[in-house]
């Protein structure tokens, strides 16, 4: 109840502050008709994430910390960069831009959290507003990605003038994946609490987790609608923390400017959690880079068209037309030619 209740009380305090096509069956890729002439190749894997990382004033990294003597555990990062690759890869409104660009920079600090490098963390957002839904995937090493259903669906600004976020999302659900390799990844779904993203987060490692925390996220706009700042910060109290040091920190979030301000001020990650920790003692444990990553392939992206079967396969010979896969995560496209597909027909049957 304690940690319920505490949950409930940081998101009040930090709200407006975390400012066929044919489906083949294999989730994340799109099938469906093109001519071979008007086709360009798409790029993605290690080349997309240092292409998001060009001409950045600071490369988007996360900072891991403690403080109070390890009673409370923190995680801060800018994340522009990424945010404005997933913007500039799936044509994003402004809106949506936010949306997304929250749920990935909440996404990749919370893959941080994840022990193994093989361990993948997938959050879905399932709602009944414009943008129907949202999804991120992300790894343990600040490796992330992600779309939305419908990228371009737009929301009137929300009574204070800005991006309407919870609008567009609307009532609905968030479910959180954690795949560490066992049996059966683990799975648990909320009701979104207010769509804000940062609320949502917060709620569900209360109610899921038990690990009562303050979820902070931002993604500011430029007047030309690309990415002007983006990131947040993530804290949680361990089972021994003090109610001298949670006093202390609350009224230290309710001070505390939005993090899309601290960032336009020039602070970095670190003095993101200076100015929210610094008289607890924070001490720095880890930093590593994080950027817009997808391993998706053409090789990999084959055995889709292996998985729909002999029969499948020869329909789509037969009708003389290339054939084209678009990954949703990173909207590249995969062309396969007739001869190509003849070729994978033989192959099948070697």
């Amino acid at each position: 109840m304690w940690q319920r209740a505490k949950a409930s009380r940081w998101a009040c305090i930090l709200q407006g502050k975390s400012n066929i096509l044919k489906t083949t069956g294999n989730a994340g890729f799109v099938l469906f008709r093109v001519c071979e002439d008007t086709v360009e190749q798409g790029f993605c894997g290690d080349r997309m994430g240092r292409k998001g990382q060009e001409g950045n004033r600071m490369a988007d990294y996360i900072v891991k910390a403690t403080a109070a003597n390890a009673q409370i555990r923190a995680f801060a990062i800018t994340s522009r960069d990424t945010v404005e690759y997933a913007r500039e890869a799936h044509n994003l409104s402004p809106v949506v831009t936010a949306a997304l660009g929250r749920l990935m920079t909440g996404g990749v600090m919370m893959g941080s959290m994840l022990k193994s490098e093989k361990d993948l963390l997938t959050l879905q957002i399932i709602g009944r507003g414009p943008v129907h839904g949202l999804t991120v995937t992300a790894d343990a090493d600040g490796h992330v990605k992600g779309y939305a259903d419908c990228p371009q669906a737009m929301m009137p600004p929300n009574s204070a003038g800005k991006l309407d976020v919870g609008g567009v999302i609307g009532k609905g659900s968030l479910t959180v994946i954690k795949d560490m390799g066992l049996k059966e990844p683990y799975s648990s779904t909320v009701a979104l609490q207010t769509g804000e993203i940062g609320d949502d987060l917060t709620y569900y490692f209360a109610a899921s987790e038990q690990v009562p925390s303050v979820v902070a996220l931002g993604v500011l706009m430029d007047r030309n609608n690309t990415v002007k700042q983006a990131g947040g910060f993530i804290l949680q109290l361990m089972p021994f923390t003090e109610e001298s040091v949670i006093g202390a920190l609350e009224k230290k979030l309710a001070a505390m400017a939005p993090v899309t301000a601290m960032l336009e001020e020039g602070k970095s990650p670190e003095q993101i959690l200076e100015s929210v920790l610094g008289d607890l003692g924070v001490e720095f444990t880890d930093r590593m880079p994080v950027a817009f990553y997808c391993n998706c392939s053409k090789e990999r992206v084959e055995k889709v068209l292996i998985s729909l079967g002999k029969k499948e396969l020869q329909e789509l010979i037969d009708e003389g037309k290339a054939v084209e896969l678009n990954c949703h995560f990173c909207n590249t496209d995969y062309t396969f030619t007739i001869e190509e597909l003849k070729e994978i027909q033989r192959a099948r049957g070697r």
